[in-house]
């Protein structure tokens, strides 16, 4: 009941292997579901975009949100037109949420037969598939600076923080970049327009000797 009703309320995996993962390795709870909240956050990003283009009813929007994932926002924003757009959406939407929850209760009722899951690798899955979503949107160097350096946070933190701290220090990740990157910029703002002034010299006659 407890698997089934985390598919059904928290339909988002990356956050749904987040919170399991940190509370199989021990972690806290309250830091476990941080970790996993945070994670979800990105959906309210995605729910800003898609709220422009499927442009739906305002009785209608509190179960679209349900559906907000990132395939779901994926086949949306490939879409030509807003009728396409709305297809897209319902169609992935719906058959994801019944399959990842039908396939939740399967497993549900067939866990003890699959022995040790680490045996088959089933762990490596869920960030496998995170991360070849997100390969493709990792098109400039400041996302790809962001990336690697949220690697490096959290594979480097991992054995010295409790489990599921990781993660949210890897968030840091952005802001350092992007403040990295603004500083940059406005260096070089101030460069191109220190030299476009022109210098100014006092024209101090010389002195007779």
């Amino acid at each position: 009941m407890q698997t089934c009703a985390l598919s059904l309320l928290v339909f988002t995996g990356a956050s749904q292997f987040a919170l399991v993962g940190a509370l199989a390795a021990g972690g806290n709870p309250l830091t476990a579901a941080a970790g996993a909240f945070f994670l979800g956050v990105r959906n309210a990003f995605y729910g800003l975009r898609l709220s422009q283009l499927l442009a739906l009813p305002r009785a209608v929007r509190p179960f679209a949100a349900q559906w907000v994932i990132d395939e779901t926002t994926a086949v949306a924003l490939a879409q030509p037109t807003r009728r396409s757009t709305r297809i897209g959406f319902a169609v992935t939407g719906l058959s994801l949420y019944v399959l990842w929850n039908l396939t939740t209760f399967l497993g549900a009722l067939g866990a003890d037969a699959i022995g040790d899951t680490d045996a088959w690798g089933l762990d490596a899955a869920g960030p496998a598939v995170f991360l070849a979503l997100l390969a493709p949107m990792l098109k400039t160097g400041t996302e790809r600076a962001v990336a690697g350096l949220a690697v490096l946070l959290g594979l480097g933190l991992l054995p010295v923080l409790p489990a599921g701290v990781p993660v949210l220090v890897a968030a840091l990740a952005a802001p350092a970049v992007l403040f990295l990157e603004g500083r940059r910029r406005g260096t070089a703002r101030n460069d191109a327009h220190n030299s476009d002034v022109p210098a100014h010299h006092n024209d101090v006659p010389e002195e007779d000797s």
